[in-house]
């Protein structure tokens, strides 16, 4: 099943069945001195009442439904036990937090998580397939003035050998 949602002008897809989502699309956002920010109304409905908001890679938050936090897990508990393992998740989870919405569809970052992003004011939400994931402006512009250069050579790196 696709569905295409419309929220403030952008455009977000969302493709799959209800747990299969696919997030694309950015979305520009600020957050307040409490640690809130918005969650588009569409996106409110795909991730559910109930989500995990943890430390991503890169410097950003990631997002995750329910369902896609438990596939996650599942699949890292079939990994052999070894040290890499063991760091990973430490980290990965230390700051894993259950997130729901306010009355205003805002949820709410724990200072560790936004220290740990470095989110001020003007922050960006961006899907990243099975996740969102928050960014600071400044990183996030940061990120794609470094990293634009590259991605073709990304791209041809990542389907060498197809």
């Amino acid at each position: 099943m696709n569905k295409i949602v419309y929220n403030y002008g952008k455009k977000w897809l969302l493709v799959g069945k209800s747990g299969d989502n696919m997030f694309i699309g950015q979305y520009n956002h600020t957050i307040d001195e409490k640690g809130r920010i918005i969650i588009p109304s569409k996106l409110r409905n795909e991730l559910g009442n109930n989500f995990i908001v943890t430390r991503g890679l890169d410097g950003c938050l990631f997002i995750y439904s329910s369902n896609e936090w438990m596939n996650i897990i599942n699949k890292y508990k079939e990994l052999p036990d070894t040290k890499e393992k063991r760091y990973f998740m430490r980290v990965f989870l230390s700051l894993a937090t259950v997130c729901e919405y306010d009355k205003q569809g805002r949820i709410n970052i724990p200072s560790p998580l936004i220290s740990y992003a470095n989110l001020k004011k003007e922050c960006v939400i961006v899907g990243v397939y099975d996740r969102l994931e928050i960014w600071s402006r400044e990183d996030w512009d940061d990120f794609i003035k470094n990293n634009s250069s590259n991605l073709s050579d990304t791209l041809d790196s990542l389907f060498q050998g197809q």
